[in-house]
């Protein structure tokens, strides 16, 4: 959320938790403001969205930092959205990265031991959104972080457990039906299918949608019928 993209507050009723750019991928202080103040409104839970700082490529295109960059990256990030977040007496619930840096973190340690004590030294009592079973979680949990294992509603997954990247054509998922099924199975049977038709085991605390998609709110709202229509509910971790 805070991308700039036309409409997303309509989103709101429907999700529990919102990541905010803080400007490095998208965004700026006037939409952190604006998502904030949103967010508020709908009692949705406020989050840190990481990025590289790469606009012109929105965050998915990835860098060489050293951990130290990293690091840096991610706390200062932190510290802009918790500047707009208390002027307006909110507070973060929670650090999820964006593009690049996630998938980055998902499959290397370094990286992602990098982004954790990075949020731990920030504040200790977020929690860190991260790729089900990733690298990302494990290193997280390992300085005693609390971890938020993430599935993807519109994204296809690899054997491997990671998604497929989107450079891909079959990367990305569109149809409401085919979505709503998707999280089902993971919230209810904790699999998913790969894009190879292989079932794996996962672990779905937290469902994202892209808010950037062209799909967005028809992709949310099913899913938000759908998960209340089996008396699942949702609510922020």
């Amino acid at each position: 959320m805070g991308e700039g993209i036309i409409g997303e507050e309509l989103l709101m009723p429907f999700i529990s938790s919102a990541n905010i750019a803080c400007g490095y991928h998208a965004g700026d202080e006037a939409t952190m403001q604006q998502t904030i103040e949103n967010s508020l409104q709908h009692g949705v839970a406020i989050g840190v969205h990481c990025s590289f700082l790469d606009k012109q490529n929105f965050g998915r295109t990835e860098m060489k930092l050293s951990e130290l960059e990293i690091y840096q990256l991610v706390f200062q990030q932190c510290t802009i959205l918790e500047k707009v977040a208390k002027s307006l007496n909110a507070s973060l619930s929670h650090v999820k990265p964006h593009g690049a840096l996630y998938n980055m973190s998902a499959r290397d340690e370094k990286i992602a031991k990098a982004i954790a004590c990075a949020v731990k030294d920030f504040n200790p009592q977020l929690s860190l959104m991260g790729l089900s079973g990733s690298c990302s979680i494990s290193e997280a949990q390992k300085i005693g972080l609390k971890t938020i294992h993430e599935v993807f509603a519109d994204r296809t997954y690899q054997n491997d457990g990671s998604l497929t990247p989107r450079s891909q054509p079959n990367s990305l998922i569109n149809n409401p039906e085919a979505v709503t099924n998707q999280v089902l199975q993971m919230v209810e049977k904790g699999n998913v299918t790969t894009t190879t038709g292989k079932i794996i085991p996962i672990i779905a605390e937290t469902i994202c949608v892209h808010g950037d998609g062209p799909h967005a709110f028809d992709l949310v709202t099913a899913i938000y019928h759908c998960i209340n229509k089996k008396n699942i509910g949702i609510k922020a971790q």
